[in-house]
């Protein structure tokens, strides 16, 4: 039993480490794929058990797939290159404008189409619009970065990790709004003051206004409704407490096949630029952590959220800034799903699991592993020439993050 325990947590460490460092430059769902494999190899986990854990995340699936659909969509169509040139020619030829405007343009995305969109298809469109403006790009990239983080709480749809720790069943969203506007506010505010200090020297010079922008094409201006149609269905489905991912696969899947029609472009073609991995990551993640489960760690963690009840105010500062950090030694998925399990089996006060969804959400600011978002916005500054390396991410995360923290969770136990 202490070797099946010692090998089951062996494998696991392995494969999250794999999935942050990335070894051969493979893609990270091969590693959370081959570690769920390991554990049905050596029997360390029953087929049965490990088909359960990855049918827990259907709801997640299905969101991932409506939102990667309406990203890609809204990518091909030039929706995000019209938009990040239209910032950059509101700027007006101040560095600091472009700064501020790309930083609202990324709240924006986060908000209505998740963190992930950011990363992905927002941040080359700003890489794009920063070489127009011949403004200095790498303070615009990190707000790209941190904003998909700190602006992943505003709706219950701005994150993917938001339904994973919920278990896919969401907090009404008056319930969502009363925990989290005030929260929300603060940390989107507290990282664009710290970033802004931090890169003052590289955004205080000035920029060209003489950007061209192509007017939004029909396909383009088709995207926004259907982003928009999308975000209001799921604002209704939240206030009315149903689950969100069958809608939002929907609405992504409508949304592109209407584009496709409207435009006479295969939606075969398209679908093949949608980063399909993600979808085995996170089932392997799930198998993972079922796995963690069965060997007692997660029962030792909801036993802990139980002496945490006992005061709550005190019990949710400390498991957020918990859970904050952890995420960024093991990725905030993970974190997320173990927290989330921990959570269903201890049913802790509501103000310690909102505490646990700002850690999770805010924490991977701090470095360049912490959350799935910031590895894909690595592997999008990467293609455009541009690199981030551990050391430099830490030094604006430890700058950024700490104090929204602070701010977040402070703003949440100061409602009560």
């Amino acid at each position: 039993m202490i070797l099946a325990t010692g090998a089951t947590w062996g494998i696991c460490a392995a494969a999250t480490g794999a999935v942050i460092a990335r070894p051969f430059r493979w893609p990270e769902a091969i590693w959370a794929v081959l570690g769920a494999a390991l554990l049905l190899m050596f029997g360390l986990m029953p087929v049965g058990a490990a088909l359960g854990a990855v049918g827990k995340g259907l709801d997640v699936y299905l969101f991932l797939i409506g939102m990667m659909l309406l990203s890609e969509t809204a990518r091909e169509q030039g929706l995000f290159d019209w938009v990040a040139a239209t910032a950059a020619i509101h700027a007006k030829g101040s560095g600091a404008r472009l700064f501020l405007l790309v930083y609202a343009t990324g709240v924006v995305t986060t908000a209505f189409l998740s963190n992930d969109a950011t990363a992905v298809v927002l941040t080359p469109a700003v890489f794009a619009a920063a070489r127009k403006a011949k403004a200095e790009p790498l303070p615009l990239l990190f707000a790209c970065a941190l904003i998909a983080n700190a602006a992943s709480f505003i709706l219950p749809i701005s994150n993917p990790a938001n339904l994973v720790l919920y278990g896919g069943k969401m907090p009404p969203l008056g319930q969502w709004f009363g925990s989290f506007a005030l929260p929300s506010l603060a940390a989107v505010v507290v990282t664009y003051a710290m970033l802004r200090w931090a890169e003052r020297a590289r955004i205080s010079g000035d920029c060209t206004s003489d950007v061209e922008r192509d007017a939004l094409s029909t396909g383009g201006k088709a995207a926004f409704a259907g982003i928009a149609a999308t975000a209001v269905l799921l604002i209704v489905m939240s206030a009315l407490d149903l689950p969100l991912g069958l809608p939002t696969c929907l609405a992504g899947v409508a949304t592109t096949l209407g584009l496709c029609a409207l435009t006479r472009r295969s939606p075969l073609k398209l679908a093949r630029s949608v980063s399909w991995s993600v979808l085995p990551l996170v089932a392997g993640l799930f198998v993972l952590v079922e796995a963690l489960d069965r060997t007692g760690v997660i029962a030792w963690v909801a036993s802990m959220l139980h002496i945490a009840a006992a005061d709550p105010v005190k019990g949710a500062a400390a498991a957020g800034t918990i859970l904050a950090f952890a995420a960024n030694l093991m990725n905030n998925l993970p974190a997320g799903l173990v927290a989330s399990t921990a959570v269903m089996q201890a049913h802790p006060p509501r103000l310690i699991v909102d505490a646990l969804l700002i850690g999770v959400d805010l924490g991977p600011n701090l470095s360049v592993t912490g959350s799935l978002a910031t590895i894909l916005w690595l592997q999008a500054i990467r293609r455009e020439g541009e690199d981030v390396g551990f050391w430099r991410f830490l030094k604006v995360g430890a700058v950024t993050m700490i104090p929204a923290l602070a701010a977040a969770l402070g703003a949440r136990l100061l409602i009560g």
